[in-house]
């Protein structure tokens, strides 16, 4: 009997390329043996209302072919209504920070084809009050270039977007004094950026060594940058993101399962590259494997716990 397969497609994403490459996909899916349905998004939050709406068992796999945004409305969506199915992914946005932790190809066919021969592995993902995000719920510097970059121009400069929307921003940077709260740790005070990740990278620009992430093991990432006193202290900060050394003076880099965060009441976060509203009290929390996703079989040494 052929296995089922819904195939959630965000024509939109990226630089459009799904709409050349959809039969292809197709063509590989159906040679292993599954029967395709295919599901263009036709709007934000389309994904989401697909996915929850669908009863247990539907489908034997979902595969989503879009960027971030549109993999974390299938996830929204399968969180919500509790269901589980095997997600595979099919990265053809913009920035796809998650998938490149995950060794996934950017290659359309060969991410298909590794999904026909992958293997199943578990991935937490975070809450953030009644919303989900599947690497980052970030705020501040940076924060907003992913979705403040319009999608043409996104289309054209590709990842240049995001650092040319995040280097706009630093002349508008403002301050926010916050509490965090991360598993009976506190720390407070006056920030220009922060990021509670499951993931290699943030915004295309904060980038993480390999060696200090993994994406299963109950633990979010969590990086602050503090306000300097003076300005001049602000270039070694930046030099010390640039270099992955979060030592520095005004870099905070540590892990908790769960974080509360206060004193953040309208600040605009982003999750997953889409704007979120905080509350005077936000609560994150890691879901500890929460979802099982198809990776390439031989990707190399992922950075997950088996």
């Amino acid at each position: 009997m052929d296995k089922k397969m819904l195939l959630i497609v965000n024509p939109c994403s990226g630089r459009a390329r799904m709409r050349n490459e959809l039969l292809g996909v197709v063509e590989i899916f159906s040679s292993a043996g599954y029967t395709v349905t295919v599901y263009p998004t036709k709007a934000r939050g389309d994904a989401t209302s697909r996915v929850s709406s669908l009863g247990s068992g539907e489908y034997d796999e979902i595969v989503v072919c879009g960027g971030d945004g549109t993999l974390n409305e299938v996830i929204t969506g399968l969180m919500r209504s509790g269901n589980k199915y095997t997600l595979g992914y099919i990265p053809s946005g913009t920035l796809n920070e998650w998938s490149s932790g995950l060794k996934i190809s950017r290659n359309i066919k060969k991410a298909a084809e590794d999904i026909v021969s992958g293997r199943k592995i578990k991935l937490d993902i975070g809450k953030f009050s009644d919303k989900y995000f599947s690497y980052t719920a970030s705020f501040g510097a940076f924060t907003d270039a992913s979705y403040s970059a319009p999608q043409d121009v996104k289309n054209v400069l590709g990842q240049a977007a995001y650092f040319f929307e995040g280097i706009k921003s630093l002349g508008n940077i403002k301050p926010v004094h916050l509490k965090f709260t991360a598993d009976g740790r506190e720390t407070e005070g006056d920030f220009l950026f922060g990021a509670v990740s499951n993931s290699m990278s943030v915004g295309g620009i904060v980038k993480f060594d390999e060696s200090a992430v993994k994406l299963n093991d109950g633990r979010f990432e969590i990086l602050l940058i503090r306000n300097p006193d003076n300005i001049l202290k602000l270039q070694p900060i930046i030099d010390g993101i640039l270099k992955r050394d979060f030592n520095r003076e005004g870099l905070e880099f540590f892990t908790a399962e769960n974080v509360t965060v206060t004193g953040g009441d309208g600040l605009s976060w982003t999750l997953d590259g889409e704007y979120a509203r905080g509350e005077e009290k936000t609560v994150i929390t890691n879901l500890h494997n929460a979802i099982e996703l198809v990776v390439p079989d031989n990707g190399g040494q992922l950075q997950i716990t088996e």
